[in-house]
């Protein structure tokens, strides 16, 4: 039986559910929408350059769509709920808000969730808390409309609420996400500006501009409330999807690749937060660094942040799976290998009363185990996956050599 191998480039949504990671949808390096659904198994050792994934594509009913938002949650901490994602054509009547898949039936279904004027987004994150509530902020309406609101989605007792845009950020799309101990969650970066166009080969922006990193901003999801906090040190340039994770030890944002403005990587792909002070370094890397990606996801696993696919990288090369291990903060390895045992964990927090009603629904049940969560230019521009008049993901070295199909987005 020939191995399942994915089509899959990027702008598609990865979920960690009992050892196994689930990746959905998303473009194919031609730029065209794909229907594929499969996982990798993480509860063994494998190492990245002889993947092996296993194929789900039969059961696939949700349909082809681009930067959805993925979390898992529900009752048992067991179903994968996928929010939003652009598609295209007659699609975009017909395709749900919401679809869940239960991870133990093996079956993909749309939930009955009672609708509070929701309307479907992408190029968000969704970023999930300890009582099972998805926090979906901003994002992308249409190619020229940026969503300016916090929906809340309950995965335990499905219903959907709002929560406070008051000291909000401005709206924006492909930003980094992502919970943090005590509760709140920390919104980094990402584009407000659909003329966005960038160089394929460097991933530096030749047209229109990212957001600023200067400034992260917090959101408290127990009082529902924003907060700004101003960044120092070696503060990396304006860029947009880009991943983000917590560190191991709960203390610090490490982010990874995406589309920047100058200077870009001329220092590094990697960058860390400390949550302490709110000082960017650089850290100490090893191994074979890879290339710079963009519009990939990335998830903690074990001891590793696990980078799955993404835009920029020549897949005859290198593999779609990367591994940083970040089990030492003096000392992150790039490797090849992936080892499934866990390291310590740091203490978690206890689960905390259900936030306030202006950003949680009535119901209050909790689990405390729920989050488990992105040099000078190349001659050739490339559209972002946001500009809903395409995507041009062709390079152009002195003459032109080939140009790929145009992303067609909603308009």
């Amino acid at each position: 039986m020939t191995p399942f191998k994915p089509s899959t480039s990027d702008c598609h949504s990865a979920t960690l559910i009992d050892n196994k990671l689930y990746i959905l949808n998303g473009f194919d390096i031609k730029s065209n929408l794909i229907k594929e659904f499969f996982y990798l198994d993480v509860s063994v050792p494998f190492n990245t350059q002889e993947l092996s994934w296993q194929d789900l594509s039969n059961i696939n009913m949700v349909p082809i769509h681009h930067s959805a938002a993925s979390v898992k949650g529900g009752p048992n901490n067991d179903t994968l709920f996928l929010y939003g994602g652009g598609t295209i054509g007659q699609i975009r009547l017909t395709m749900a808000s919401v679809y869940t898949f239960d991870s133990q039936s093996i079956v993909w279904s749309i939930p009955k969730i009672a609708e509070v004027n929701t309307i479907r987004k992408y190029g968000l994150t969704g970023v999930i808390d300890y009582n099972g509530k998805v926090y979906l902020w901003s994002g992308k309406i249409t190619n020229e409309v940026f969503s300016n609101d916090m929906l809340i989605l309950d995965t335990i007792n499905p219903s959907w609420n709002k929560g406070s845009i008051v000291n909000a950020p401005t709206p924006r799309a492909y930003y980094g996400a992502t919970l943090l101990p005590n509760n709140r969650i920390i919104y980094i970066g990402g584009y407000n500006d659909y003329t966005v166009s960038v160089y394929p080969k460097t991933l530096y922006i030749a047209k229109g501009t990212a957001l600023t990193l200067y400034e992260v901003y917090i959101y408290d999801t127990i009082n529902g409330n924003w907060n700004t906090k101003t960044t120092s040190g070696k503060i990396p340039s304006n860029r947009a999807g880009f991943s983000t994770i917590l560190g191991l030890d709960g203390q610090r944002i490490i982010i990874y690749g995406g589309i920047y403005s100058y200077p870009g990587y001329l220092d590094t792909t990697l960058y860390v937060l400390d949550l302490n002070n709110y000082n960017w370094y650089i850290p100490k890397i090893s191994g074979k660094i890879p290339k710079p990606r963009v519009y990939h996801k990335a998830n903690v696993i074990g001891k590793y942040m696990v980078i799955s696919f993404g835009d920029g990288y020549d897949k005859t090369v290198e593999s779609d799976i990367l591994l940083l291990d970040i089990s030492n903060n003096d000392e992150y390895i790039w490797t090849t290998t992936f080892d499934p045992k866990m390291p310590s964990p740091p203490p978690s927090p206890s689960p905390s009363p259900s936030p306030s009603s202006s950003s949680s629904s009535s119901s209050s049940s909790s689990s405390s185990s729920l989050p488990s969560l992105s040099p000078s230019p190349s001659p050739s521009p490339l559209s972002s996956p946001s500009n809903d008049s395409g995507k041009i993901a062709g390079a152009v070295v002195g003459t032109l050599l080939s140009v790929k199909k145009k992303r067609n987005f909603p308009p």
